[in-house]
């Protein structure tokens, strides 16, 4: 495994940041080869508590008997985007560059539970914002995104259409268009880079198995090629039918689930004593649901090898849940780490790999957020230049 220099005890400040955000609608066409479900969209929190109970029993194989085929998905969508750049030149743009604009762009794909804001929290005066810090401090531009079925993007039918493959393709859309300069109001950029979040991050990594060449350089945080445990986030979170959380059944049809309750988010997605007691309430706020259709196709996006030849570095945190199973330090062979899992589907073995000490999953919400973020941009900084 490669390392990249960076100290662990570094911290950003608190800083007033100075970048600009101008809010997208992208319209796309996308396509995907999707799996036909034979799965009765459940009507109320009885029938979702089954259905978890299918998903997750040890030693079965529910969603393989419900498989009926495949079937091509195609059509016009709209993506929602939020387009962030500096208000100055950062260590990204030549000194002498007048234009105020980066050489390069971030996609940011955030992962289930959230929508776009998990880049730039509004909370506590921005202080937790992503794209603050690689726009203003790094001098990136950032593109984050709803992905396909969440947020302000288009809805779909929630277990036949709403699936992995169909977002990735969403993806692939929205960076060919930055390559382009085919997203109106948004420059051409020859260097684009990919930042995921857990399921975000299972896009980035299917993104370029199947592009190679789209991407010069990927973060995959809240990532790792263990899927063993996606069972306990599937337990952990209580999943509830949407239509029963009054903020959110207005938005969604049955078919999407939400996290039951504010224990259920901490334990899946926060760190022991990582985090401000006060985020818990404020995740109540931007919450958003998955499709039924996600979780059954989850699995199916890291399972190829990768040939992508970029920079790439992994953060997840040292008790995540979904991916370590609350330990990234004691997993059996050949699991027994993320560098050690890495070598199994990547074929370059330049990959850096950072556990992050104490954190959970949800790496943006935690006190450690500021090493994180610099963990990524000064990875970009001194890895994926021109």
């Amino acid at each position: 495994m490669k390392n990249f220099t960076i100290a662990i005890v570094t911290a950003l400040s608190a800083t007033a940041y100075a970048f600009r955000c101008t809010n997208l609608t992208v319209p796309v066409n996308l396509s995907a080869r999707n799996v036909v479900f034979n799965i009765t969209t459940p009507q109320n929190n009885v029938e979702v508590t089954n259905l978890i109970l299918d998903l997750t029993r040890q030693g079965g194989s529910f969603v393989e008997q419900k498989v009926q085929g495949y079937a091509a998905v195609h059509g016009n969508y709209s993506l929602a985007a939020t387009y962030c750049t500096p208000d100055e030149h950062g260590p990204n743009e030549p000194e002498s560059s007048n234009r105020k604009r980066s050489l390069a762009v971030q996609i940011l794909t955030h992962g289930l539970g959230f929508d776009r804001s998990y880049w730039d929290l509004p909370y506590n005066g921005g202080n937790y914002s992503y794209s603050a810090v690689a726009t203003d401090r790094y001098g990136y531009a950032t593109l984050s995104w709803d992905r396909l079925g969440v947020g302000m993007s288009s809805h779909g039918e929630p277990i036949n259409e709403i699936q992995a493959w169909l977002e990735v393709d969403g993806l692939r859309a929205l960076t060919e268009g930055l390559r382009h300069g085919s997203i109106k109001g948004v420059p051409r950029f020859d260097r684009v880079l990919h930042v995921g979040h857990s399921f975000g991050s299972t896009h980035v990594y299917a993104l370029t198995a199947m592009y190679p060449n789209i991407s010069d350089g990927i973060a995959l945080t809240g990532f790792s090629q263990n899927g063993s445990f996606v069972p306990y986030f599937a337990l952990g979170a209580n999943f509830v039918d949407v239509k029963t959380i009054p903020l959110l059944a207005p938005q969604y049809d049955h078919g999407y689930l939400a996290t039951g309750d504010l224990s259920a988010f901490q334990a899946n997605f926060l760190g022991q004593e990582q985090f401000d007691p006060a985020i818990l309430a404020f995740t109540a706020t931007i919450g958003q649901p998955l499709a039924i259709g996600e979780i059954l196709t989850i699995g199916s996006e890291t399972a190829s090898l990768n040939t992508f030849s970029g920079p790439v570095l992994v953060v997840t945190g040292e008790h995540d849940v979904p991916f370590c199973g609350g330990s990234c330090y004691n997993g059996a062979p050949p699991n027994s780490s993320i560098p050690a899992q890495s070598q199994q589907y990547w074929t370059i073995t330049s990959i850096s790999t950072i556990i992050v000490p104490g954190a959970g999953h949800a790496l943006n919400l935690e006190y450690s957020h500021p090493f994180t973020y610099k963990c990524i941009n000064e990875f970009f900084n001194q890895n994926a230049k021109a």
